[in-house]
């Protein structure tokens, strides 16, 4: 139970999911579902790219006592950017293209219904991921479900913002679907737990969750101070094509192109000049080299019952 808390604010997109008058009625609604519980939350929309992260900062400084966000995955890992090694709790309140961490917490997908949970939550310290980029500390970004680089760093790399907005999740499945037939599978170098395998696409997990139906690294553990990470080591279209056929049945574990490893730490470096693309939590990060790392103790996260 989230006892002695009074004091919210609740960072929306006014872009995300259906946006417009209905969502802002069912944040209202959330506000007074919140309100009734004794806990009051003030409305703040984002207005841009960022600006859910200086809405978080701002959250800190100002020693607010709970932080709400709902939106899709993007905005959630802008907040999360911000509220990274404070002691300020975040809820969720799913909303937006996909939502991944709503997926893992088994929330609904009604805002005024997720807000009912939110004063039955018990708060947790989790880890998060850190990229960290070739580009330097400035580049550095949290993350808080997932990470990647080849077919999904591309798939992001090329989904334009106009057309997520308009579509949806549907614009990563297009995408996906366009990919398919386009992508090439360049190698990269993947290093970690003292290994070394060459890969043509990987996946970092902190949830079992991926996006959409799909469950790729289906043994991470949110609650757990590690990464699950998944490698394909073949450029073979046909074997990769029967991952993602596998992966849409959870038989991909079977596979003997898939590793799979928990570690605290994997770096990905470029193969002979190939430019391969890397995201978290669906936002795009850039290029190879980049190296994942897990951050314990790094943010208190609302988890509401039965969940963890």
């Amino acid at each position: 139970m989230l006892t002695g808390i009074s004091d919210a604010v609740l960072i929306y997109n006014p872009r995300a999911g259906r946006g417009g008058e209905r969502r802002r009625h069912e944040l209202e609604q959330a506000q007074q579902i919140l309100h009734d519980a004794g806990i009051e939350a003030e409305l703040q929309a984002t207005t841009g790219p960022g600006a859910a992260t200086e809405l978080a900062r701002r959250a800190v400084a100002q020693r607010r006592q709970l932080v709400i966000v709902s939106g899709g995955d993007g905005t959630i890992n802008e907040v999360v950017n911000g509220l990274a090694g404070s002691q300020v709790p975040m809820a969720v309140l799913p909303a937006g293209t996909a939502n991944v961490l709503g997926k893992e917490l088994r929330l609904p997908w009604d805002i005024p219904a997720a807000a009912r949970l939110i004063p039955q939550c018990s708060l947790r310290r989790v880890a998060l991921g850190l990229a960290i980029p070739a580009e330097g500390p400035a580049a550095q970004r949290y993350f808080i479900c997932l990470a990647g680089a080849g077919p999904d760093g591309i798939m992001v790399y090329k989904t334009s913002l106009a057309v997520k907005a308009r579509l949806g999740i549907l614009a990563y499945w297009l995408e996906g679907a366009r990919q398919v037939f386009a992508y090439r599978f360049p190698p990269f170098r993947v290093i970690s737990e003292g290994h070394e395998y060459e890969a043509t696409g990987v996946v970092v997990g902190r949830t079992k969750s991926y996006g959409g139906p799909s469950n790729i690294t289906t043994e991470a553990d949110l609650f757990e101070d590690l990464f699950e990470v998944v490698a394909s080591t073949t450029s073979n279209w046909l074997l990769n094509m029967q991952s993602l056929v596998a992966i849409l049945f959870e038989r991909h574990r079977r596979l003997k192109h898939l590793q799979f490893w928990k570690t605290r730490q994997v770096r990905l470096e470029p193969v002979a000049g190939h430019r391969v693309h890397a995201q978290v939590d669906g936002e795009y990060i850039g290029t190879l080299p980049v190296e994942y790392r897990i951050v314990p103790d790094a943010l208190t996260l609302a988890v509401p019952p039965g969940v963890g």
